[in-house]
């Protein structure tokens, strides 16, 4: 593995690459898909990227936990958290990484 992070200006620039569009326009394009796929979740709504993965956001209940050092009891509120679940294509492509 290594300790490589793709970022919004990795984005950006690849953006810049491979379309052609100038720099500052490539990354207002990546900020502006970043924003769309933020608002979406924000809305409640799933963000389907076809041969990626799907997006989603799950409500999950309020439940009792436990501090593992102390063992004591611990409401633990409900909350909305966000999912990704990978497609077959993109789960296939990662699983060929792992033979190289």
């Amino acid at each position: 593995m290594s300790d490589k992070t793709l970022t919004r200006m990795d984005l950006s620039e690849a953006v810049f690459r491979e379309v052609g569009l100038s720099r500052n326009d490539s990354a207002q394009l990546v900020e502006s898909v970043l924003d769309h796929i933020s608002d979406s979740l924000v809305k409640g709504e799933q963000v389907k990227i076809s041969s990626f993965g799907t997006f989603s956001v799950r409500q999950k209940t309020a439940r009792v936990g436990r501090n593992p050092k102390t063992g004591e009891e611990v409401p633990i509120n409900p909350r909305r958290v966000l999912t990704f679940r990978p497609s077959h294509l993109m789960k296939d492509r990662v699983a060929a990484g792992n033979k190289k």
